[in-house]
């Protein structure tokens, strides 16, 4: 039975954590860099350790740190939480070589599905559509062939990592030599793996994903769908639930294959399948991602079902207490991204000191955050700082609660995005839902000509 678990991450995935931990029972035990000795997680946990420097590499990327912090402190199991070493299938072995429970999926599965190159071929497989394009990783001779064979526009994509780094969309033969290296050259950076394949770039999509919870019994759930499409350069800046579009049938098929891609591959943990859905008849697999994700707060608002506390269980051996005919759409949930970030900068990362801080509330509000009044933000991690999930009956009623919350949310100290995300829920073509996953960046354009954004 899981009593004491060690967090390796930060920041409100952190914070979110140790609250359903609290509700459960269980002890926490908090990891933290020098530059995060007065973040909120350390304050909140347990017990807190200081495992190294304010860099990534020094202490949250730091195996045998994380690792000796668990087994010092009489942990049961670890909590990668997103990011970080999360989907690493080399930490989640170590951690069973420890001894202890990686709250997570098998490290075969995140091995697997962690490679894109081998998660299409392993979809395939099952029998879940893919997006058409090369059969794993390919050098560039082989990528161009590849590329004249499924038509422009194409995406280069590297098969590590996420977060959009290591992708490249080549418009047409000219593009593509260029387009192929930087992916290759920025995905090597980024992963250390400078393997790229190709695939056809699916014009006017949506990017709808799928929430699973499957146990170590074959049980496996879906939590309905999100829209992911509101993305700004491959970076997700809002999330809701369910897709307002969503025909019927393509989501019951479409979270029938997210259920059979995990019965396939042996999932047992909390995952998402991604898919991209062109809006009418054909939808395709993207990529798994076998952690808790940024977005899951939606899915939970929905369904009134804890996601962490459901992810914990399972880690425990513990069969899943819900059957598919119990999960009900309660409404619609949105969530919006609030960054340290100057918009007139082309977004770039402003972190620094919170001189004073308002955050939103009322019923059907949600506020995620890690930070508080007189909190300096360290430049040493990602930008995001909260996040402002709203639900209501309808999705309207959501946009609603969300204009009125970033109405309240008051940042000051640091440039920030929540102006640009109230323009934006004000939005004649968000509203009626008509966007795909290069809306947000013709909106920013469009900003930028009209001098909105100088």
């Amino acid at each position: 039975m899981i009593e004491r678990i060690l967090i390796a991450n930060r920041g409100e995935i952190a914070v979110r954590i140790i609250r359903t931990c609290k509700e459960m029972g269980i002890e926490t035990v908090a990891i933290y860099s020098t530059a995060d000795k007065d973040a909120l997680h350390v304050q909140y946990a347990t017990k807190a350790v200081c495992i190294g420097g304010p860099r990534s590499d020094e202490s949250y990327l730091n195996m045998q740190r994380i690792l000796s912090a668990a087994c010092l402190t009489g942990c049961d199991a670890i909590h990668p939480g997103f990011g970080f070493l999360s989907e690493n299938p080399a930490f989640a072995r170590l951690v069973e070589q420890c001894g202890l429970i990686f709250i997570g999926p098998d490290a075969d599965v995140i091995e697997m599905m962690g490679n894109k190159a081998r998660a299409k071929e392993t979809m395939i497989e099952a029998g879940v559509p893919v997006i058409p394009g090369s059969r794993g990783v390919v050098e560039l001779d082989e990528a161009f062939q590849v590329a004249r064979a499924i038509g422009f526009p194409v995406l280069i994509k590297a098969r590590s990592g996420g977060g959009g780094r290591g992708m490249r969309v080549a418009e047409a033969e000219e593009d593509f030599i260029d387009a192929y290296t930087t992916a290759r050259a920025e995905a090597r950076t980024a992963f250390g793996d400078d393997g790229v394949y190709v695939e056809k770039v699916v014009q006017s999509a949506k990017h709808i994903e799928v929430q699973l919870l499957a146990d170590h019994y074959g049980n496996v759930l879906h939590l309905f769908e999100r829209d992911c499409s509101l993305q700004r350069r491959n970076q997700k800046i809002v999330e809701e639930a369910p897709c307002c579009c969503l025909p019927e049938k393509i989501r019951e098929a479409m979270t029938a294959d997210a259920v059979k891609a995990s019965r396939y591959v042996g999932y047992n943990s909390v995952g998402t399948i991604e898919f991209l859905w062109d809006g009418a008849e054909r939808y395709y697999f993207m990529e798994m991602n076998t952690r808790i994700q940024v977005e899951h707060t939606i899915s939970e608002m929905i369904t009134g079902i804890d996601l962490i506390k459901q992810q914990i269980r399972i880690a425990d051996k513990k069969k899943c207490n819900l059957k598919q005919e119990d999960i009900r759409c309660l409404g619609h949930a949105i969530e919006c991204r609030i960054n340290a970030e100057d918009v007139s900068a082309d977004f770039a990362p402003r972190p620094g000191h919170i001189s004073f801080l308002n955050l939103p509330g009322g019923r059907g509000v949600r506020v995620d955050t890690a930070i508080y009044n007189g909190y300096d933000i360290p430049p040493y991690y990602d930008s995001m700082i909260l996040k402002c999930i709203t639900n209501g009956e309808s999705r309207l009623e959501a946009i609603k609660k969300m204009r009125i919350a970033l109405e309240e949310l008051i940042v000051e100290g640091v440039p920030n995005n929540v102006e640009f995300l109230y323009v934006l829920m004000h939005e004649p073509e968000f509203i009626k839902g008509r966007f795909d996953t290069g809306y947000v960046d013709t909106f920013v354009q469009e900003l930028k000509d009209n001098g909105t954004i100088v």
